[in-house]
């Protein structure tokens, strides 16, 4: 199929032929600056189109899976320096970087740094962690790349939680390059971060990206490094099954029943969609069980303060009190409690036994 393109030159070198001898010099010329012109211009609108489609591919274009289930293939990227590591999904390389780092774990805490101070600017997640360091193309500045991934995450929808450079990011230099992890990011006074977090269906994404110019020797010397860490907040795969009414029951009946399946937010009392499972098994013992009241307590592991802890468990509660009242539970025989961290059920020196700690118990209040 002839391009637009090629029919344009088509007629302008039809016209050529064409001309009078004395005007073909002229027009012989004039063509040639327009074939160039026009050219560079295809040239360019490719490679625009291309770096788009690249872009939509990383963040998940269904129309990337329908072209790749037809056998079409991305271009491939520079070689990577280390094995078993790739692009995370969301999130695509500066053209021509390469992986020099690679790490994935399913599920654990991270600590992502929202603020110049690691005392008062840091907000625990937890989920599936991705690290990724990159070392980008030689004399590629490091505000360069940092605006490549600042401009796909904007585009991409996420919102900014905290964005620095030099000085004013802190202690947030001292903590990335004294992880021994890290080494290639020991850099100059070129720095800049970003926090941000995107909304996936009723998941989230937090992403932080770090980019220095390297400062230590070797052939990374000089150049913009990149450290990537993605966390997709999750639920942890197992306990999160719903206890149904007549479990609930018999649970009751040995003193208390502990649900894993009303699940929160981090750090927050804002209730996941699918915690409303459980509550809805909540309601209907109530409900077949008429004498019945409960005391609802909320549990945390050992992260923050011990008063923060407990005023987050407390609240966590109370938004389960406020749904069973929203599904026709009378609020008489139901009570919020909240134990923070006092009854811990597993160590909390692991993500494992922290998970186990944050949960939700629910006990006989009156009644029989």
């Amino acid at each position: 199929m002839k391009t637009k393109l090629s029919i344009r030159l088509a007629g302008l070198l039809a016209l050529a032929v064409a001309a009078a001898p004395a005007t073909a010099q002229n027009l012989g010329g004039a063509l040639k600056d327009t074939v160039r012109r026009a050219a560079t211009s295809e040239v360019q609108r490719k490679a625009d189109q291309e770096t788009r489609r690249a872009t939509r591919c990383a963040l998940g274009d269904k129309r990337c899976a329908s072209a790749q289930a037809t056998g079409s293939k991305a271009p491939a990227g520079a070689a990577d320096a280390t094995r078993g590591g790739s692009d995370h999904p969301l999130i695509p390389r500066y053209e021509d970087s390469q992986i020099v780092h690679y790490e994935s774990e399913e599920f654990t805490d991270y600590g992502l740094r929202t603020g110049k101070a690691k005392s008062s600017g840091t907000r625990m997640v937890e989920g599936k962690l991705t690290r990724i360091t990159y070392q980008s193309p030689q004399d590629r500045s490091v505000l360069e790349v940092f605006r490549n991934y600042e401009t796909t995450l904007r585009e991409a929808g996420a919102q900014t939680l905290f964005t620095c450079a030099g000085a004013a990011c802190g202690d947030i230099r001292k903590d990335i390059e004294s992880d021994k992890r890290y080494m290639l990011l020991w850099g100059s006074g070129d720095h800049r971060y970003l926090a941000a977090r995107l909304a996936r269906g009723g998941d989230e994404v937090f992403v932080s990206v770090w980019v220095t110019k390297n400062a230590s020797g070797g052939p990374a010397r000089g150049r913009a490094m990149v450290q990537l860490d993605v966390v997709e907040t999750k639920a942890m795969d197992d306990r999160m099954a719903a206890i149904d009414a007549d479990a609930l029951r018999r649970d009751l009946a040995d003193g208390s029943a502990t649900l894993y399946g009303i699940q929160f937010d981090t750090g927050t009392d804002r209730l996941r969609p699918e915690a409303d499972e459980q509550i809805v098994q909540i309601a209907r013992l109530l409900e077949q069980d008429r004498r019945l009241s409960i005391q609802v307590i909320g549990h945390t592991d050992a992260q923050g303060s011990e008063s923060s802890n407990v005023a987050l468990s407390e609240r966590r509660a109370q938004r389960v009190v406020d749904r069973l009242e929203a599904l026709g539970i009378d609020h008489a025989r139901l009570h919020a409690r909240g134990l923070g961290e006092s009854m811990p059920v597993a160590s909390n020196d692991s993500e494992e036994g922290r998970a186990l700690n944050r949960r939700v118990e629910i006990r006989r209040w009156g009644g029989r």
